[in-house]
């Protein structure tokens, strides 16, 4: 299909780890992990997929979502061509016990099984694991620094009264 697919993926953070499914492209023999989300229908805002979708693959909800950016992603997967321009969210998974649990388990809408769990950014960082879409790693990491600067300066800046 020549189409071009608008996706919505969600990132949540925990102890400098992403929770991503992981996948696998029988063509190149890859293993490879993604944050979910997925496509977003006609009609439907982005902010509301990544509910509707996280609701439907691993039956969470989610709070505060940030639109982080866009990527535009042009790839093989198992010998066919795709195009997709992917919304980023950061977020927040309401039930904090699953920041605990190593795997969570889950369908996609076709019947397949998803495996969700956290991994290392330094994982990908370091080249021992791929993350997609490219470009998305840059765009956390930036996402992370800034973060950290504002917190820095937050921290720091206490007025005192004299």
């Amino acid at each position: 299909m020549n189409q071009i697919r608008p996706i919505a993926l969600c990132v949540f953070h925990n102890n400098n780890r992403i929770l991503v499914f992981e996948g696998y492209d029988k063509a190149k023999g890859e293993i490879f992990y993604r944050p979910l989300g997925g496509g977003i229908e006609f009609g439907e805002k982005s902010e509301d997929a990544v509910h509707r979708e996280l609701k439907e693959e691993i039956n969470v909800d989610v709070t505060n979502l940030k639109f982080l950016g866009m990527l535009e992603n042009i790839y093989t997967f198992n010998g066919g061509s795709y195009h997709e321009v992917v919304l980023v969210y950061d977020g927040a998974l309401i039930e904090a016990r699953l920041y605990d649990q190593a795997v969570i388990l889950g369908k996609e809408a076709n019947g397949d099984d998803i495996r969700a769990m956290w991994k290392a950014l330094d994982e990908f960082r370091e080249g021992k694991s791929i993350l997609y879409p490219p470009g998305l790693l840059e765009m956390l990491t930036k996402y992370i620094e800034v973060r950290r600067q504002l917190f820095y300066r937050e921290s720091c800046c206490i007025v005192r009264e004299v």
